[in-house]
């Protein structure tokens, strides 16, 4: 993924940060399927926040959008 988004987005990088946001959403929904204390949004969120902060270099796209709320 880091190469791809050094390739798109030395050219197109507005329209790659909406893709990135949605990577990240699909991301969420994962965790709140996955696990059943983190189906309420909230906790979802928080446990967002946790990951992003503690390891934000886990995903690649994470470099250009942390956080999409």
């Amino acid at each position: 993924m880091r190469g791809w988004m050094q390739y798109y987005g030395a050219f197109y990088r507005s329209e790659l940060l909406p893709l990135l946001r949605r990577i990240s959403a699909y991301l969420m929904r994962w965790i709140r399927k996955k696990y059943k204390r983190f189906r309420s949004f909230k906790v979802a969120h928080k446990c967002w926040q946790c990951i992003t902060g503690r390891h934000p270099r886990l995903f690649a796209h994470w470099a250009w959008t942390p956080c999409f709320w």
